[in-house]
């Protein structure tokens, strides 16, 4: 499958852990892809998770990408440039007035959930650990205090949508992830939303990928359809790579994470690495991983993505 004929595509980190491997070969897979599509490669970062931010966390972020020679056009130039200019805290604004136009639109697209932390901490027994719904027949007005919002998702939900890699797919979003929260008790929307916001405010048309977060393009997508001005969303295209495991045959997250490991940058001694790893899910051939410049010249003259 083709890719848009003018590439924007986006790194996408969040400061709440040490960049691991995984991280570093979908920052590469996006820079490979974006630079052979002569597109633009935008930097932004997702920090509204303050309660798991740290400044050590975001000063990773750059000194990784320094380290992988993995360039941007546009974005934070640093840690501080960051955060004076570019963080999401300044477009919590930007981020309820799409929520608000939502309610507008479609009344009935999110109800109230005034639930607990101890409330939650049961459902997370359930089966698939999903939301059931409890507050779904309460019908309190979005305006409760204390309350979170979430989406109402039919039962029978699939979105569909063609990626470059993977092919057709259906995700049934109410079984991968019920009804989803967009903005939290504190007022703040929730990761979707922001995301979806911020594609659209930077022109994203391309969007790389692990497997695992086949649930949030689902989401994301769901959410494109209710978000008033956020249409374009759903015309960008998708590539959800394989999976990274560890030695036990477990996803490589950031969030298990000992005190001990410090991310990647201390992990490995060189980017030879990723790059071995990048080369690995895009089917290039070994001397493909000497540089980055050997695999993207291996990519520009391959025949695949």
């Amino acid at each position: 499958m083709l890719l848009p004929v003018s590439v924007v595509s986006r790194l996408a980190p969040t400061p709440s852990g040490f960049l691991h491997l995984g991280n570093a070969v979908n920052f590469t897979l996006t820079w490979l892809l974006t630079r052979r599509a002569g597109g633009t490669l935008h930097l932004r970062i997702d920090d509204l998770d303050r309660a798991r931010f740290r400044p050590a966390y975001l000063d990773n972020i750059f000194r990784t990408l320094e380290w992988l020679r993995l360039d941007y056009d546009a974005g934070p130039a640093g840690p501080d440039d960051f955060e004076r200019n570019y963080s999401q805290l300044l477009y919590l604004p930007t981020y309820e007035a799409a929520l608000q136009a939502a309610r507008a639109a479609h009344p009935q697209a999110f109800y109230a959930c005034r639930c607990s932390r101890t409330d939650l901490a049961r459902t997370a027994t359930a089966p698939n650990g999903r939301y059931p719904g409890t507050c779904q027949q309460l019908a309190l007005p979005l305006s409760t205090p204390e309350t979170a919002w979430r989406a109402r998702v039919p039962a029978a939900t699939q979105i569909r949508f063609t990626d470059v890699q993977q092919g057709p797919l259906a995700v049934p979003l109410a079984e991968e992830l019920g009804d989803f929260v967009v903005r939290k008790k504190d007022g703040v929307a929730a990761y979707q939303v922001a995301s979806v916001v911020d594609d659209v405010r930077l022109g994203v048309n391309l969007i790389v990928r692990g497997l695992d977060l086949l649930p949030s393009t689902a989401a994301q997508l769901w959410l494109a359809a209710q978000l008033p001005g956020m249409a374009s969303f759903q015309q960008a295209q998708f590539l959800h790579h394989g999976l990274l495991l560890d030695t036990a045959g477990q996803k490589l997250s950031k969030s298990t994470q000992t005190g001990q490991q410090r991310g990647i940058l201390a992990e490995a001694g060189s980017p030879g690495v990723v790059y071995a790893a990048a080369a690995r899910l895009l089917g290039l051939p070994q001397t493909a991983e000497e540089s980055l410049g050997s695999l993207l010249q291996a990519l520009n003259d391959s025949s695949g993505i």
